[in-house]
């Protein structure tokens, strides 16, 4: 074997000093399929040497602790890499022998193989050895088609090939078998950090998955032309806008007697003159510019100190742009105003054209419609908002935008 090896080194040397440009295309194409077929059947042989290095005990007998911990510094791999490798050669060694004489053919990868040998492993336990038989032939059949993950999605359904009387029970099995572990490994992790953001992971089973995605997705594609934010901002503040959502529904459960509510402290003066911060009641800090556009949401519950420190209004909810003004605002905009935004009302907040703090007033002349990202572009950026002639809301872009400043309008919803 070893002299087979050194001429078969000698020979891949031999072709990698070959120039490929001298070559036709068709000439290419096939020492790319002989490379490739080269490279499975080298796979093979790898594999069963490993095997039988484990099955040894070389590794301990060498002082390493595991096989994996001496390949990882005798071949220099990655722990993780090594662990596979002696995996792998484990699973080829207990495949049944039409998958491993595949892989020495060349005819299957080492990837195919690991999917091969799970899925007949299911198939022997759900229909015996016969179907295990018909499912090695079937699958290696489809592996010359597919690559392994799609062989493995095809291998879900192959006892409806080999064994369909069997197969709607076992498919019944599995799905409830994946709900428990579904149900047994759900969970959320929410980590704060020092300056209060929260970074949070965990895994939603099927259900919850499949109904945060109905919510988030419609809200994560971009809003329009100078939307910038990467797609995990836009899902960041997809799920912030869901929240907000909730908590203007009122119908979240109560925390201590009160309503589910967002509470921002500030000075009176600190807001009309943007000066100074807000607290959150967790003990955070905003800033002024975010408190302001807080201050524009109806479900936001104030509590305004004096200069001295006095509570001017605690414990009374301000829902500022609500009930029939709500309604004639929506009937107005139809959505977020913003020119090219599709976001529909119950994603919106009434939006002060003249902030209340600066003494504009609760009307409809002096309100307009905008969603979570385009409420906060508002008060971030350079935009400007006013009513048109017609007393519909148009925006004045920044002259770094539009040297002209053309007013703007929102034309995706249809105007009643």
């Amino acid at each position: 074997m070893l002299d087979a090896l050194e001429q078969a080194e000698a020979a891949v040397a031999a072709c990698f000093d070959t120039a490929s440009w001298a070559a036709d295309e068709h000439d290419i194409v096939a020492a790319l399929d002989a490379a490739h077929r080269l490279e499975q059947r080298l796979a093979a042989v790898k594999l069963s040497l490993v095997r039988e290095l484990d099955g040894r005990g070389t590794a301990t007998a060498q002082g390493a602790s595991s096989t994996a911990v001496w390949l990882r510094d005798r071949l220099r791999l990655g722990v993780g890499a090594a662990r596979r490798l002696v995996e792998l050669a484990a699973t080829l060694d207990a495949a049944p022998a039409g998958v491993r004489d595949a892989l020495a053919g060349g005819s299957v990868t080492v990837e195919q193989v690991r999917v091969i040998a799970d899925t007949v492993e299911i198939v022997h336990s759900a229909a015996g050895a016969e179907a295990a038989d018909k499912a090695v032939g079937l699958l290696v059949d489809w592996a010359a088609q597919f690559d392994a993950a799609l062989l493995r999605r095809l291998g879900t359904r192959i006892l409806d090939h080999v064994a369909p009387d069997v197969a709607d029970a076992a498919d019944e099995a599995a799905l409830r078998a994946q709900e428990s572990r579904a149900a047994r490994d759900r969970h959320i992790t929410i980590s704060e950090q020092t300056d209060g953001r929260l970074r949070l992971a965990g895994i939603l089973d099927t259900e919850a998955a499949a109904a945060l995605r109905a919510a988030i997705d419609p809200l994560t594609t971009p809003t329009g032309p100078d939307d910038t934010r990467t797609p995990a901002q836009r899902r960041h503040d997809a799920l912030a806008d869901i929240c907000r959502l909730a908590l203007r529904t009122g119908e979240l459960p109560e925390t201590g007697g009160d309503p589910a509510q967002l509470v921002v402290t500030t000075t009176y003066d600190g807001l009309a003159r943007q000066l100074g911060v807000g607290a959150l009641d967790t003990g955070l800090q905003l800033t002024a510019e975010a408190v302001r556009r807080l201050a524009c949401d109806a479900a936001i519950l104030p509590a305004v100190l004096g200069g001295a420190g006095q509570a001017l209004d605690v414990g009374r909810q301000r829902r500022l742009i609500s009930g029939p003004l709500r309604r004639a605002l929506v009937l107005r905009d139809g959505g977020c105003a913003f020119p090219g935004c599709d976001r529909p009302p119950r994603w919106c907040d009434g939006h002060h054209i003249r902030h209340w703090a600066d003494g504009g007033d609760t009307s409809l002349a002096n309100a307009v419609l905008l969603c979570g990202h385009h409420h906060r572009h508002v008060h971030h950026g350079d935009w400007a908002v006013r009513l048109g002639r017609d007393g519909h809301p148009e925006f004045i872009p920044p002259a770094w935008l539009d040297p002209e400043q053309v007013p703007r309008r929102n034309h995706y919803h249809r105007r009643r």
